[in-house]
């Protein structure tokens, strides 16, 4: 017992420091480099799956030994709040447009990811799993497995939604002239969830503020609205 014990707090510790100097070094190299697209959480990927496939290392062990680092990301998250309490005065006077849009554009999202996966795959599951892609992963997965889509479909969509917005939100937003900190922060925020508001954090406090808000508001429409919308669009759809 105490054998197996001192095993796994190693395998805890190596995995742990690993995963952490792997993300670390590309971040080092990202801020030295000036690359958006050289972004620390997709290489880290990258490196860290032939690792897991090379030393034949399931999920399930994975997510065991670094649950030090999981349980780091709830005071993380917490932190995205501390601008929009910075920029909660002028917030206050905007937020029944601001629900009014979110609203109108989660709708939208859930409604052409439905119809367009099932026009190319005309599978339901898939339609489900794809439909949630732009909310936070907890939300996005307890939605997929109540509604009786993939988990692991919808895990993947929210890391792309996240990579995309994260990679080019900004500069595509900048390149349509939309140049409003706010209107950049509630777009990301919305399409990209907590990465892509972790990376326009860096901008400024008030993409971080607006980022932060959206991610909030889609998370809790999409989560009342979904088990309405999805099951009535995949049955007109049939």
């Amino acid at each position: 017992m105490n054998n197996y014990s001192l095993d796994a707090i190693l395998i805890t510790l190596i995995f742990t420091l690993t995963t952490t100097l792997i993300y670390q070094l590309f971040f080092g190299l990202q801020k030295h480099l000036k690359l958006v697209w050289f972004n620390p959480m997709l290489l880290s990927i990258m490196v860290l799956i032939p690792l897991l496939l090379i030393f034949n290392v399931s999920f399930e062990q994975y997510f065991s030994a670094t649950k030090p680092l999981n349980q780091l990301l709830e005071p993380a998250v917490v932190a995205l709040g501390f601008p929009l309490y910075q920029h909660l005065k002028t917030i206050k006077y905007q937020w029944k447009i601001i629900l009014a849009l979110l609203t109108l554009s989660s709708i939208i999202i859930i409604i052409l990811s439905t119809f367009l996966t099932m026009a190319l795959l005309a599978l339901p599951e898939i339609a489900i799993s794809l439909s949630l892609k732009s909310v936070t992963t907890p939300v996005g997965i307890a939605l997929t497995e109540e509604l009786g889509g993939n988990s692991a479909i919808t895990a993947f969509a929210i890391i792309l939604a996240g990579l995309f917005g994260a990679l080019l939100g900004p500069s595509w937003l900048s390149y349509i002239n939309v140049n409003s900190p706010k209107a950049q922060g509630l777009a990301i925020g919305a399409a990209s969830h907590a990465l892509g508001t972790a990376t326009i954090s860096k901008i400024s406090y008030e993409h971080a503020a607006y980022g932060s808000l959206s991610l909030i508001f889609s998370a809790v429409i999409t989560a009342l609205t979904s088990p309405l919308l999805i099951p009535m669009l995949l049955n007109l759809i049939m």
